[in-house]
């Protein structure tokens, strides 16, 4: 036997594909591609994560690409974080070319263009569906988490939020919370002391602070209602594919607050509202992070260990996330030890650190004798990637270099008067687009300080009165006195000694 067929053995063996399954390409070997050596992945397994990897122009937004057309192919959705903004073609058919046609020949694989079901949302001011959370959908453990907040400030933010639900104050936007901060320690202060304990204006100063900081990255387009419904992730069109929803992130790099708010948000909910699926033939979402690097190295303390801990549970609800970054090592080891298919393509070795980490990178896939892997990984050409998955009992599949499949969209995004058109076309946009601003914790609140005044100034109206009602009547009682004490000037005078003495001496004169 030979060493191409005992290579094709390999990479056969276990791989029955009695499932339904994902083509990526055919394999190669020696530098050479092996027409009809599919590299396949089952599509069962895809709920167990993974990664695309490599550097910069080799081919890895190609790769998510087909990977988002085939899972919409097989009724799988798929949300795509599309933070370079070049997804949007997903939306019309590959014009096809010359070169896609030859490497399809060699591949032994047709080559259809097709357009997709495409979803185009925001969460800033680009055109799109806008996507926004209410602060009380947060809840206080992950807002204070969002906030990175301490362990008193994070107590501070349970009580307003218990505040709010015993009074039915709704928390849906940022000045609700901002205006319930400052009411804890202002006009209901000794409200709050009586019924919760005394606030430090301290800790109400820091958080309002933070909130500010998300503010100033756009989180007030954020916060708000109509909350968008994660269910609206999983539709499917009349033919039976699922949605690509491809969220616009290109304006967001340099907002980590608002991109790890969102996040935390979206795999929070998700989380807890997708049911148990267990171990199905196929995944519910798949989500791809586009240029996660700038996550990982952007990203809060709380998103990290979110993460971490969604990967290793959220795949029991059929979800399965996709990392796309330049180097395997700009994930995490507790994340990438998580991911069942890996997808690298080409590095490059500039400098000695590039090296080395090749070397680590050539650890993390199995060992192979056809290749050498670290070798493998500097001379991959654009659109070339060593393949590894989970063959459909779970278990790693032989290390395969693989010519890729070209997308069967187009490469390219869509022009402003396209893009226009498929949102005037989209349900979601006419669902979530108009702007709520009902009454909620702030409005209410300053009606609440509103009749508090009223009453004030009411009842120093009142006081004023009785006052000024009391200084009239003592000056009346006054004035009274006054006149009783002051005589009438004819009694003055008949009264007077000089009076009496005469009359006195008449009388006494008759007398004799």
């Amino acid at each position: 036997m030979s060493r191409t067929d005992d290579f094709l053995k390999e990479i056969t063996e276990g791989n029955t594909n009695k499932g339904e399954y994902i083509t990526l390409g055919s394999a190669m070997l020696d530098g050479e591609t092996l027409t009809n050596a599919f590299v396949n992945v089952p599509l069962k397994t895809m709920n167990r994560h993974g990664l695309i990897a490599g550097a910069t122009g080799t081919g890895k937004t190609k790769t998510l690409q087909v990977l988002a057309e085939n899972l919409s192919e097989k009724g799988v959705p798929v949300l795509l974080m599309d933070i370079k903004g070049d997804l949007s073609g997903l939306a019309k058919p590959s014009p096809g070319h010359a070169k896609i046609d030859e490497r399809h020949a060699k591949i032994g694989l047709p080559f259809d263009p097709k357009a997709f079901p495409v979803e185009v949302m925001t969460l800033s001011e680009q055109d799109g569906v806008r996507l926004r959370a209410t602060v009380s959908e947060f809840g206080p453990v992950l807002l204070s988490r969002i906030l990175d907040l301490t362990e008193t400030q994070s107590g501070v933010v349970a009580v307003i939020f218990k505040y709010c639900d015993d009074n039915k104050l709704p928390l849906l936007d940022l000045k609700d919370f901002k205006k319930i901060l400052q009411y804890a320690t202002q006009e209901g202060k000794e409200e709050f002391t009586e019924a919760y304990g005394r606030i430090s204006t301290a800790s109400t100063g820091a958080i309002l602070r933070k909130v500010v900081e998300i503010e100033q990255q756009g989180g007030e387009l954020f916060f708000g209602e109509k909350s968008f419904e994660v269910d609206d992730l999983l539709r499917v069109d009349d033919s039976g594919r699922g949605y690509i929803n491809i969220i616009r992130l290109t304006d967001i790099q340099d907002k980590p607050k608002l991109f790890s708010t969102f996040m935390l948000s979206l795999l929070a909910e998700i989380y807890s509202t997708f049911p148990e699926q267990g171990d199905s033939g196929r995944p519910e979402l798949i989500m791809f992070i586009d240029e996660a690097h700038l996550i990982f190295n952007e990203a809060s303390k709380a998103l990290l260990n979110q993460i971490e801990s969604i990967v290793k549970l959220i795949r029991s609800k059929g979800v399965g996330l996709y990392f796309v970054t330049q180097n395997p090592t700009d994930v995490p080891e507790a994340v990438l030890g998580q991911l069942g298919l890996k997808v690298q393509h080409a590095l490059r070795a500039f400098t000695a650190k590039d090296r080395k980490a090749i070397k680590l990178t050539a650890q993390n896939y199995p060992d192979t004798e056809f290749y050498d892997t670290a070798d493998v990984l500097t001379s991959l050409g654009i659109g070339e990637a060593l393949v590894s998955a989970l063959d459909e009992k779970g278990r790693p599949t032989p290390l395969a270099a693989t010519m890729m499949r070209a997308p069967m969209s187009r490469m390219d995004i869509l022009t402003d008067l396209e893009l226009s058109d498929l949102l005037g076309k989209s349900k979601l946009a006419k669902k979530y687009n108009e702007e709520i601003d009902r009454e909620s914790a702030y409005e209410m609140l300053n009606k609440k300080i509103e009749v508090a005044e009223a009453e004030e100034s009411k009842e120093k109206a009142r006081l004023e009165k009785e006052k000024l009602k009391k200084a009239e009547t003592k000056q009346r009682t006054s004035r009274s006195r006054s006149r009783n004490n002051r005589q009438n000037p004819i009694v003055k005078v008949l009264t007077s000694p000089t009076v009496i003495r005469s009359v006195l001496g008449i009388l006494t004169k008759m007398l004799k």
